[in-house]
């Protein structure tokens, strides 16, 4: 077992979360990081990570800044030559004015798309803000404009933690 594993299951376990009061971006990711209010996606990657103990997460709460660093830590990759992992941090641009939103890796699905876990977006399927949505949601996001599915790309790049390999256990 990984902690990049650990991480996506500590993620996926809050499926379905919303702010409380809706439209207010009040979550308990917010307040771990101080940000209570403002969009969450970025304080659900930080509770996430501290969640299992990872200290090693670059800041993603400002998510144009937690590009920066995993680039500056020379652990980004660009969408189109990336090979996304479990664990990874998909950054995503939904209105061509830059990066906006961030996400967690669940799963390359081989065909140019990704299964991820965000925070602050809608399911898939319903309308509504992708990058300020006012729930943890499971979805399905293009990274290579050949994907098989045929979706418009919103993902930019994705940054790479480093993660530890647990030992012991089973």
């Amino acid at each position: 077992m990984t902690q990049a594993n650990d991480f996506v299951a500590k993620a996926r376990i809050q499926q379905g979360v919303k702010e409380n009061p809706p439209n207010s971006n009040k979550t308990i990711y917010g307040q771990f990081t101080g940000h209570n209010g403002q969009p969450w996606c970025g304080s659900f990657v930080m509770w996430t990570a501290a969640q299992i103990g990872f200290k090693g997460m670059p800041n993603c709460v400002y998510t144009p800044a937690g590009a920066a660093a995993f680039q500056g830590q020379g652990r980004w990759s660009n969408h189109e030559t990336a090979k996304p992992q479990p664990g990874d941090i998909a950054f995503f641009n939904f209105d061509g004015k830059g990066i906006e939103h961030v996400g967690i890796v669940v799963k390359d699905n081989g065909d140019g798309t990704v299964t991820t876990i965000e925070g602050n977006t809608v399911p898939d399927g319903q309308t509504g803000a992708e990058a300020d949505g006012g729930e943890v949601c499971l979805k399905t996001r293009a990274y290579q404009a050949a994907n098989k599915r045929k979706m418009p790309v919103f993902v930019v790049g994705f940054g790479r933690p480093k993660w530890a390999i647990l030992k012991g256990i089973l």
